[in-house]
């Protein structure tokens, strides 16, 4: 199995939030624009703009802005670190999460939807075989 894939069903798939995964898999089928690669949010996430509105994030933050209408780039940032700390804690492993991350802004944007929107699909199907 490849590292990215094993990164987002043991570490980041366990505490990312359904309704969350639901729009993800939305914005992966559609190729929404708010997704981005190569960043967390879009305004960055600096000090100086955290209290500005989110426009774009990543995957794992786009989980956490649609899941709990975060507003500002600080939150979105926030929920963003608190899945990366989750995911390297859960996996015991510094910096796990750099391998989903890695993969996610460096494969091309039709493939790292493909692949990403199996999983995701597969980790809501896992959850509704346990509802």
């Amino acid at each position: 199995m490849e590292s990215w894939r094993h990164i987002w069903r043991e570490g980041f798939a366990p505490s990312l939030p359904t309704n969350g995964l639901m729009a993800l898999s939305e914005a992966l089928i559609t190729d929404d624009t708010r997704l981005l690669q190569g960043a967390n949010t879009c305004p960055p996430p600096l000090m100086c703009v955290k209290d500005w509105p989110v426009e774009g994030a990543d995957a794992i933050g786009f989980v956490g802005w649609m899941e709990s209408n975060l507003a500002n780039v600080g939150e979105v940032e926030e929920f963003f670190a608190r899945a990366c700390f989750e995911c390297d804690k859960r996996l015991q492993e510094p910096a796990a999460c750099r391998w989903f991350l890695n993969y996610w802004d460096d494969t091309p944007r039709a493939e790292v939807f493909r692949e990403l929107l199996s999983e995701v699909k597969r980790t809501l199907a896992e959850r509704s075989k346990a509802d």
